[in-house]
């Protein structure tokens, strides 16, 4: 049962570790799809940096009057939606004007309208924001003309300066003194025209943009890019880096379960010796952990449990030795009485006394015997086991009991010789004790019935009496229990009897129960002995 128990345990711990695992599965899924989220906004954020930077210098170095018809001249140039607007008027939560105020450009996705693209202009109080529908190669060719347009109004020798004013970010934008490499003659020709040249990159997934500036002469090639494209995780490498966090994360977890269930497994070897009897097994303490905490609680109930009960022996046995005494006494008082009187009613009653006497010694014994059976110095000695020849054992137990029974008929059923490792003694003590208390309670008959069966020796002890109540079979094999209250002699027995079978059998490593017996109707007792090499 503790066995059922300890597995259905670890089962529910192995099904709620797999949900675990399977929910770790699903986070990892999620987490490297935010993380290519995130890839996907920091992209967005430096294609725009360069475009909003420059319109935010254009519009600072026009008077305050002209940006409203600038910004609508560009509208029509870029094909977006330009505009400024107070920065008290626009909603913007803490973390995002933080990042406006540190100088970065914030893309927002517009649903199926596109993107809003905000800056924070250089004097703080106002926010430039531009709406556009789409990236397209008009607005490509616009800013390039425009960038160019904003480095030609400076000598050569500031253009650099001014470039970088605009250029502080991940996108190459770049003056030369000479034409790009690269291109062939009608490109070239194109450049010179003025125009602007787009040049694409298959291999890479970019483009670049050039552009010539007027005047000519020094830094008046402008180079922008190569713009790569964004480059998302693909969906396998998702799955893969999610399955390898999965495949980490499990074993971890299984060295974990591994180490804890091997611990509650010696945990519960432990318990199970104890349960036998085995009161001096201790579970090795190992560390401070809570199943460190627990292995020492447990040493702690088990020296308790094991210090009451060599308490209860001890006084048990000193209890039984002291009576022995008292009643020697009267015994010998009794005799010395019947010597000095030839009354017949007094001898009778002389008679009763020392029956009583009698039975008094023989519930001390009893006791003794049950208190040593308990105690530890029999449980953790080895067993002195000898070859028992059951069925010549049986048969000196039906010569012991017979003249006490006449009114019974005791036999041994047929069969073939049957051997078996015991302690000869106390096996046959078992033994006599079912047949005496069979004989108590049959009518006519008592059969005793030796088998070998693979690996064990049963042995049965058959009654014609009433039996024993389902409900009453586990408790009858308990210290002084009895299915009546009369503590008679016709009932017979001190109720400690069927305790010691079991504590002779538990020492040997076998069992006794009690059913019914289909032959004669009564009780069938059943001795279970392991065969031993």
């Amino acid at each position: 049962m503790r066995r059922v128990l300890a597995d259905s345990t670890f089962l529910r711990v192995y099904v709620l570790l797999a949900l675990a695992l399977l929910l770790t599965f699903g986070l990892a899924l999620l987490g490297v799809a935010m993380v290519d989220q995130v890839r996907r906004e920091h992209h967005r954020e430096q294609l725009a940096e360069v475009p909003m930077r420059l319109l935010a210098q254009r519009l600072e170095a026009l008077p305050a009057d002209a940006h409203a018809g600038w910004l609508e001249t560009q509208a029509r140039r870029l094909d977006l939606t330009p505009s400024v607007l107070p920065v008290q008027s626009a909603s913007l939560g803490y973390f995002t004007r933080l990042r406006l105020e540190r100088g970065k450009v914030l893309v927002q996705e517009r649903d199926e309208r596109g993107w809003r693209l905000r800056k924070l202009l250089p004097d703080g109080e106002r926010l430039l924001q531009v709406d556009l529908a789409s990236l397209s190669e008009q607005q490509l060719r616009g800013f390039t003309e425009l960038l160019a347009e904003w480095l030609a109004e400076s000598p050569p020798a500031e253009r650099h300066a001014r470039l970088s004013r605009v250029a502080e970010s991940s996108i190459p934008v770049e003056l030369g003194d000479a034409p790009p490499a690269g291109l062939d003659p009608y490109q070239l020709g194109r450049l010179a025209d003025g125009e602007v040249v787009m040049r694409l990159f298959p291999g890479r997934w970019s483009m670049a943009m050039y552009l010539a500036l007027p005047g000519g002469g020094e830094a008046s090639w402008l180079s922008i890019g190569p713009v790569e494209a964004f480059d998302p995780v693909p969906g396998s490498l998702q799955l893969l880096v999610a399955l390898i966090l999965l495949a980490v994360l499990g074993a971890t977890i299984y060295l974990l379960i591994r180490g804890i269930e091997a611990r509650m497994a010696r945990l519960e070897l432990a318990a199970t010796r104890i349960a036998a009897g085995r009161l001096d097994t201790r579970v090795k303490v190992e560390s401070g952990d809570f199943l460190g905490r627990l292995g020492m609680a447990f040493n702690g109930m088990v020296a308790q449990v094991q210090a009451l009960l060599r308490a209860q022996q001890d006084m048990i046995r000193a209890v039984s030795h002291e009576l022995r005494t008292p009643v020697a006494r009267i015994r010998f008082a009794v005799q010395m009485v019947e010597d000095m009187t030839d009354d017949a009613a007094i001898r009778r009653q002389l008679q009763g006394i020392d029956g009583d006497i009698e039975e008094l010694d023989g519930l001390v014994d009893e006791i003794l015997t049950y208190a040593r059976l308990g105690s530890d110095a029999v449980k953790g000695r080895e067993m002195e086991a000898t070859l028992v020849d059951c069925r010549a054992m049986a048969e000196r137990v039906i010569d012991a009991l017979s003249p006490l029974h006449g009114h019974l008929a005791i036999v041994l059923a047929e069969g073939p010789e049957v051997e078996a490792l015991a302690e000869a003694r106390y096996l046959q003590r078992a033994l006599q004790n079912l047949v005496a208390n069979a004989c108590r309670h049959a009518r006519s008959r008592v059969v005793i019935q030796v088998q070998a069966e693979p690996r064990l020796v049963r042995i049965d002890v058959e009654d014609d009496g009433p039996g024993v109540p389902v409900g009453e079979r586990q408790a009858i094999f308990k210290p002084f229990a009895r299915l009546d209250d009369s503590r008679t002699r016709s009932s017979g027995g001190y109720g400690l009897g069927l305790s010691i079978v079991q504590k002779v059998m538990t020492w040997h490593g076998g069992s006794v129960g009690v059913d019914a017996s289909p032959a004669l109707g009564g009780a069938r007792f059943t001795l279970l002995l392991p065969q031993r090499p």
